[in-house]
């Protein structure tokens, strides 16, 4: 029988590999090396060596490439055995990652009951989650499980996606119409209650202080029991059609102040048309307040004069 093996069981024979030493910082450096091959420990430890491995990846240095690396830099090796180094990995601890979550809320009442998570192995370093990369339940009143997708951050700020099923509570307070609230009138407070829930802390337009739609105009019929959103409600105009508004115009340095009549409602700011009770004329105010209305005619009294010039 001959006495070498078959180039086939030759090849099939298993290789040698040595188990990887853990790294936590890139690149390696001459101090890691030094650790196995004692010639590096000559050089600087902080002397850049290569870029450390990723994740799940293993960074070997075979025996002819470190007699050339110590070539470079005029060390004296021979030869050694391979080495090998990897980027320690673990699954993501259960209790680390609650208490990251619990870092990003933006209100420390909120519960978090975390269901799952990412059974992978990430590396070892900082956890951490925004609030920004929760999802939201379809409905925030029946809050179901939701995604919160996170980071492991480790090395020269490198990052390492993590995931978690969480469902997130808080206990919420909103504005109900205890009566049927009408199309614009006025609400007062008799007509509104509050009421507490477990919900989805989602950041929304639902009133949860009383003071919020107190003396404000239902913008449409609001049914009794119902929730009251911001956008349903308007503050009411400072002038309404018909009422007497004191009107005050400026012209140049003089100043002219008389009782008009509103044609239109308007807010703060508006312009709404007004009619002069002596000529029955209409012109254009600026509201200023609570029946009171400005016309100012400086701006356009300089801007004649410079088109003259």
């Amino acid at each position: 029988m001959s006495r070498f093996l078959p180039l086939v069981l030759l090849a099939a024979q298993p290789v040698l590999v040595h188990a990887c030493s853990p790294v936590e910082h890139d690149p390696i450096t001459a101090h890691d090396l030094a650790e196995f091959v004692p010639v590096f420990g000559k050089l600087p430890p902080d002397t850049p060596i290569a870029a450390a491995p990723g994740p799940n990846v293993h960074r070997v240095f075979h025996s002819l490439e470190l007699v050339s690396l110590a070539r470079n830099y005029s060390l004296d090796l021979a030869g050694t055995e391979d080495l090998c180094f990897e980027w320690p990995m673990d699954v993501p601890d259960r209790a680390r990652v609650l208490e990251a979550m619990q870092a990003a809320l933006p209100e420390p009442e909120i519960h978090i009951e975390l269901l799952e998570t990412s059974r992978y192995a990430a590396p070892r370093g900082r956890t951490e989650f925004h609030w920004d990369d929760l999802g939201a339940p379809a409905l925030p009143s029946a809050p179901t499980p939701v995604v919160w997708r996170g980071n492991v951050v480790y090395g020269n700020n490198q990052h390492f996606a993590i995931w978690a099923r969480v469902r997130i509570t808080a206990r919420l307070s909103h504005v109900v119409a205890a009566e049927t609230i009408r199309e614009g009138m006025p609400i007062a407070p008799g007509q509104l209650r509050v009421e507490s829930s477990d919900a989805f802390p989602v950041t929304g337009d639902t009133a949860s202080r009383i003071d919020q739609v107190t003396g404000r105009i239902a913008l449409r019929t609001i049914p009794a029991g119902s929730a009251i959103h911001l956008n349903q409600v308007a503050q009411p105009p400072e002038v309404k059609r018909g009422d007497m508004v004191s009107v005050e115009v400026l012209s140049g340095s003089t100043r002219l102040a008389f009782t008009a009549k509103s044609e239109s409602d308007g807010r703060k700011g508006d312009v709404i048309p007004v009619r002069n009770l002596h000529s029955n004329k209409i012109f254009q105010a600026r509201v200023a307040g609570k029946d009171s209305a400005l016309v100012d005619m400086r701006g356009l009294e300089n801007s004649d004069a410079s088109h003259r010039n």
